[in-house]
């Protein structure tokens, strides 16, 4: 059968099970819109206001699915804007298909309109990028991205297709999906290291990320932490992966973890670490990290093994087999001065908010309390991140999307819309209005489709996270942080034509918030919240855990 390049596209995506894209036409694309167009709705395209926004649609339709995200931009400044969403995925591990068009290889290199070398561009930012110059090996290239983007470690693939070899033709012959590489097994005698220090251990801890998540290891690491009396922390990466309010979950661990995980994983004489990269948000000063424990780390990319954290035993495999075989491999334990020791622990981080006055808690806490289990839950980054992190309940895998390594203000409204047509159910997103002013013109792209997603801006009108630093380190020296526009956000909501509501205060919060998320569509609510609040417990910059800016010292600082 004898097609041209652009049908090969559509063919190939059918072939790989892709059901919808993400994207904005233009001219070096145009025939692969047209074949779209042919393909009968067996491709769902849904229209981004910005790529960027469609580059985190497609994020957040992986996210909650686990299945590559799409996504297709014209050359020049269409590819260039998808970079930012590329890099997005890549840091936090995310598979992504980004598909660009670009002018035709006579023009390569002439400057001509439009053009960019966008896989010079995203080589760093990618696992792999592809420039297509033979219509031959088109079909086996985009086979090849996807099984690149979703073997081992997953992440981003560019597929670069010039403009002449989408309008050529030569043979296409289908093929079955690809079937993702497997990781390798477990070694057996790694196993039994792992089971001799836990045998010698007397205060272990479990430190879960990302890695952790995509293996969907949460059974295993219970069932470890249950026959080894350890207790459990993670980082962003791996929050929803185990019941927040599962007994021996401590919680986020990190710069602005909980109290009691944090300082759990600097008190442990044994970390067993799966599926982390131990970034330096959530080690601090790397020499004094977890200075008096041995470490074990399990992680399916060799590379992160040793990269930061210096441990005594590493191994690269599969981490859910590796951790079922140290179940076996194990005897049980029970552990009472380490219990006491985190019990103690928990009681002083609890105490902490014995004033339950403190308003982002108490809407975060109203938002788990009212939403189904399954519901996704988005944020951009700053403050509000922070504290979704410590204070939402989550009850179930793949509910939380949020930007982890780059730390992308923006990233939130994209990944809850793409979150929607993954699942077909309800996001919620969890902004700041320094956060929403990015991305603030994918309303459009959720009214238009009417996506039911409720979006709550925490509306300090200031850059909370930065302002919280110059009010700790910098003398209170706000330059840059407050935010003078006048924008209202419920008129904004409804000019857009979402609907728009707003509270002062949390009983208000509680009525608009029942009317929001019981709208059939878009909804938006501008919840003023205090500019001097702040993220507690916090990391002091180059610090350790062993020196946290807890509560009592905030107040101190602040004068």
């Amino acid at each position: 059968m004898k097609i041209t390049g652009a049908q090969i596209v559509i063919e190939t995506l059918l072939e790989q099970g892709v059901d919808t894209v993400f994207g904005f036409p233009g001219a070096t694309v145009i025939d692969i819109y047209d074949k779209l167009f042919d393909c009968g709705g067996k491709i769902r395209h849904i229209l981004a206001a910005h790529e960027q926004g469609a580059a985190h649609a497609a994020d957040g339709y992986a996210r909650s699915t686990g299945k590559p995200g799409v996504v297709i931009a014209t050359s020049g400044p269409g590819a260039t804007n998808l970079v930012t969403g590329i890099a997005t995925a890549f840091l936090d591990s995310v598979p992504m298909i980004a598909i660009t068009g670009n002018v035709s290889n006579s023009m390569i290199g002439r400057d001509a309109f439009q053009e960019i070398d966008i896989t010079g561009v995203t080589l760093p930012i990618t696992k792999h990028n592809f420039f297509v110059r033979d219509i031959k090996v088109l079909a086996d290239t985009i086979r090849e991205a996807f099984k690149i983007c979703v073997s081992g470690r997953p992440g981003p693939v560019l597929i670069d297709i010039p403009n002449d070899i989408q309008t050529a033709a030569c043979e296409f012959k289908p093929a079955r999906k690809v079937i993702p590489a497997k990781p390798a097994k477990a070694d057996a005698a790694m196993v039994a290291k792992a089971a001799e220090m836990i045998a010698e251990c007397k205060r272990p801890y479990i430190y879960f990320g990302g890695g952790a998540v995509r293996a969907g290891a949460g059974k295993e690491i219970l069932a470890l932490a249950d026959k080894i009396d350890a207790f459990i922390g993670c980082s962003m990466m791996g929050l929803s992966e185990i019941p927040t309010d599962h007994p021996r979950f401590l919680g986020m661990q990190g710069m602005h973890g909980h109290f009691a995980s944090s300082v759990a994983l600097a008190k442990s004489d044994l970390m067993i670490a799966v599926g982390v990269r131990f970034s330096d948000r959530a080690t601090g000063k790397t020499d004094r990290y977890a200075l008096n424990s041995k470490k074990i780390h399990i992680d399916a990319d060799f590379a992160e093994i040793g990269k930061n954290v210096s441990v005594d035993l590493g191994c690269c495999c599969d981490v859910k087999d590796f951790l079922a075989r140290l179940i076996d491999a194990v005897g049980e334990k029970k552990l009472p001065d380490w219990e006491e020791k985190i019990k103690s622990l928990k009681a002083r981080e609890s105490d902490a908010y014995d004033d339950d006055t403190f308003v982002p808690r108490k809407v975060i806490l109203e938002v788990a309390s009212k939403v189904k289990p399954d519901t996704r839950i988005a944020t951009d980054v700053g403050q509000h991140q922070m504290w979704t992190a410590q204070f939402y309940n989550f009850r179930k895998k793949h509910t939380w999307l949020s930007s982890g390594g780059l730390g992308t203000m923006g990233f939130g409204l994209g990944a809850a819309i793409g979150s929607t047509f993954a699942t077909g159910k309800r996001a919620v997103l969890i902004t700041g209005d320094g956060s929403f002013g990015m991305s603030l013109n994918e309303l459009a792209t959720a009214v238009t489709y009417n996506v039911p997603v409720t979006v709550i801006v925490f509306n300090n009108r200031t850059l909370g996270m930065v302002r919280q630093w110059q009010t700790l380190f910098y003398d209170k020296r706000y330059s840059g942080t407050d935010i003078e526009r006048k924008t209202d956000f419920v008129k904004l909501a409804e000019a857009f034509g979402a609907k728009g509501f707003r509270a002062d205060n949390i009983d208000e919060f509680k009525t608009v918030f029942e009317k929001a998320y019981a709208y059939d569509g878009p909804s938006v609510i501008d919840m003023k919240i205090d500019p001097d609040s702040m993220v507690l417990p916090m990391l002091r910059p180059g610090g350790t855990f062993d020196n946290l800016v807890t509560w009592k010292e905030a107040e101190n600082e602040e004068g």
